[in-house]
């Protein structure tokens, strides 16, 4: 089962999660393919996340995080053992996503949502000081990130695998390129739809 959790103020309908579903979907794998719209609340997301892996083996479930989703990822693979690819992930969230308390909108819908103060501090708990099981991990980080400093990724999961896309962008425009070796990682073969 692949888990693809979205970034701030995202949603399923992002560029990377569509392309992930659809691939899934084209191998005979949709099923094993969830993407849930997360709750603005860090520790709603976490309790839904925590709903849909529950009973699922630890080396049968890879969680892949985008953004915020990566920050979300790495609590998920810590505490199942489970192997989890980080896409641009937020590094330290409730600092950067302190300027975005208050009302916002969501980038797919326009749709308005409140980021309360009180989920700083929800951030705040599920930060992972420090990955335990650097092959459990898969980082792709760009140098173009507009949004999030790649360096802070790479310094983050030290001995993971990492992919350094030179330039690009935070969204990851080119990431179909990259979603064969995701899946593989994930436990998928691209070619033949069997999950490993």
């Amino acid at each position: 089962m692949i888990l693809y959790l979205h970034g701030f103020r995202s949603s399923p309908q992002s560029f990377k999660a569509r392309l992930m579903a659809q691939r899934m979907a084209r191998l005979g794998l949709a099923q094993q393919f969830v993407c849930p719209q997360l709750p603005a609340s860090p520790a709603a997301a976490m309790a839904l996340a925590e709903s849909l892996v529950a009973g699922v083996d630890a080396a049968r479930l890879a969680v892949v995080g985008s953004s915020l989703g990566g920050f979300y990822a790495t609590w998920l693979a810590e505490r199942h053992g489970c192997r989890a690819v980080l896409l641009n992930p937020a590094v330290t969230p409730p600092r950067d996503l302190q300027s975005y308390v208050g009302v916002t909108t969501q980038y797919h819908s326009d749709e308005p949502f409140e980021f309360k103060r009180e989920y700083v501090d929800e951030l705040r708990a599920l930060a992972v000081p420090a990955i335990s099981d650097a092959g459990r991990y898969y980082l792709i980080a760009a140098t173009g990130d507009e949004v999030l400093d790649w360096r802070e990724m790479v310094a983050h999961y030290p001995g993971a695998r990492h992919t350094v896309i030179q330039g690009s962008d935070h969204g990851i425009a080119e990431f179909a390129d990259h979603l064969d070796a995701v899946l593989a990682f994930c436990g998928v073969a691209a070619d033949d739809g069997q999950e490993h």
